[in-house]
């Protein structure tokens, strides 16, 4: 609930800034409650009544709000009306880029997805190629959303986000697709482009609609292929100097036979966090679950396709062709353990704790240096191994934690699910679409 401060701003400001402040506050009312009658935005906000009917007309013209229905049948008249936001009123597209692939999501204002898809991209295929095929995707869902264009484009992709360009850097690792598709985009539609680091924007989904809701200072690790880190201080996720702000996976520590380079982050956390070590280490302790028609798992190398296919959806099954195979074997552990098993005395389940209690350990170790620097209060463990791993996994984390480090912090498990990515993304061009067209409506 909002606090009534619109009136107090309007005395101090002048005409223009007050009706502008007023009218972004009732719209964040009407995002936030639902539909609200003209009574109502008059309590919530504090404003007069002339000064709501004022501000009510003002938004019908530009477009932004319009009649929904009336509060109750035995009140007629203009305060017994309901307002909401038009949704269609713009038509945001999210975009979540991997190496062998592109999910686009089609949502409206208000962020509600209207069309979502998928698409491959071949090994082989050529950057041209390549991006043909995500820009198709887009107009196809934009086509099954209803909507003619797009008002502005949110990109996730992995890699350095020069902050001060909005471009990307570090481009000798990446797919070279991912710049030009960005480009294309930008030339394309002629619309707002926004593009962020992927683990960026499933910190934002966590905190608008996941486990940190109620934070507004939190660390995000993201424990998938690679390991990465987002960072949100009183609200605001910081990015750093060069867009590097939680590059986790280059820190050196203990456990690795090497360190980090410039170049590499092989010896780094990377190197005991990765989709690859985690599989190694459930080797080292004796579990290999088994997936889906497939056998035994030795997962000694993921397959990179199968790392970096979309995620799959949170409730997928450990078996999950999709799922990359550390999540499967993760998942398989915290499902064992979870489990009440009398069948013997050495089960799965001691070999899933055993193996889940190494690798809280490993993850320990990078949470306690990123705790020791910015004393987050809270972080919580994302991506597919974060998810798989659920509250089994972060309770051991929040253990191993506290024998690390005085600091008291919160360890909790992810909960957006296996699109997390994309839904950032949607927020974040909602978040964009909204500020330039509650602004302009003033």
């Amino acid at each position: 609930m909002y606090a009534p401060r619109a009136a107090a701003a309007g005395r101090t400001a002048s005409p223009a800034t007050a009706r502008l402040i007023n009218d972004r506050l009732a719209l964040q009312l009407l995002q936030s409650e639902g539909a609200l009658t003209a009574g109502q935005l008059t309590v919530l906000t504090g404003l007069s009544r002339p000064t709501v009917a004022d501000l009510v007309e003002r938004l019908q013209a530009a477009g932004l709000i319009a009649v929904v229905g009336e509060s109750g049948a035995q009140r007629r008249g203009p305060n017994a009306r309901l307002y909401g936001i038009v949704a269609d009123r713009a038509h945001l597209v999210g975009l979540d880029l991997r190496t062998h692939g592109v999910t686009v999501a089609v949502a409206d204002l208000l962020g509600e997805v209207r069309d979502e898809r998928t698409v491959s991209i071949g090994a082989d295929d050529t950057p041209e190629a390549a991006v043909a095929t995500a820009l198709a995707a887009v107009d196809k869902a934009l086509a099954a959303a209803g909507a003619h264009h797009a008002h502005t484009i949110a990109v996730g992709a992995p890699g350095l986000v020069d902050p001060a360009t909005g471009r990307l850097g570090g481009t000798d690792w990446i797919p070279s697709w991912h710049v030009a598709l960005t480009a294309a985009l930008r030339a394309r539609c002629g619309v707002s482009v926004l593009l962020e680091n992927e683990v960026n924007l499933a910190a934002i989904a966590e905190q608008r609609d996941g486990a940190a809701r109620d934070r507004d200072t939190f660390v995000l690790l993201w424990l998938g292929h690679g390991t990465g880190a987002a960072v949100v201080l009183d609200g605001t996720l910081r990015r750093g100097a060069s867009g590097g702000t939680g590059e986790i996976g280059f820190l050196p520590v203990p456990g690795t036979a090497a360190l980090p380079s410039a170049s590499g982050c092989d010896g780094g956390f990377h190197s005991l966090a990765g989709s690859a070590a985690i599989c190694a280490l459930a080797v080292e302790h004796g579990f290999l679950p088994a997936a889906a028609g497939t056998g035994p798992k030795t997962a000694h190398t993921p397959p990179p396709d199968a790392a970096d296919a979309p995620p799959a959806d949170a409730d997928a099954d450990a078996g999950d062709a999709d799922a990359p195979p550390a999540e499967a074997v993760v998942r398989a552990a915290a499902s064992a353990v979870s489990a009440v098993s009398a069948v013997s005395a050495v089960s799965a389940d001691d070999a899933g704790a055993a193996f889940l209690d190494a690798l809280a350990a490993r993850i320990a170790l990078g949470v306690a240096a990123v705790c020791a620097v910015l004393d987050p209060g809270c972080v919580v463990l994302g991506g597919e191994i974060g998810r798989g791993g659920g509250e089994e996994l972060a309770g051991r984390v929040a253990g191993q934690l506290a024998r690390l480090s005085p600091l008291r912090t919160d360890v909790r498990a992810g909960t957006v699910g296996g699109r997390a990515v994309l839904r950032g993304a949607v927020l974040a061009a909602r978040e964009a679409a909204q500020r330039e067209l509650f602004t302009s409506a003033g």
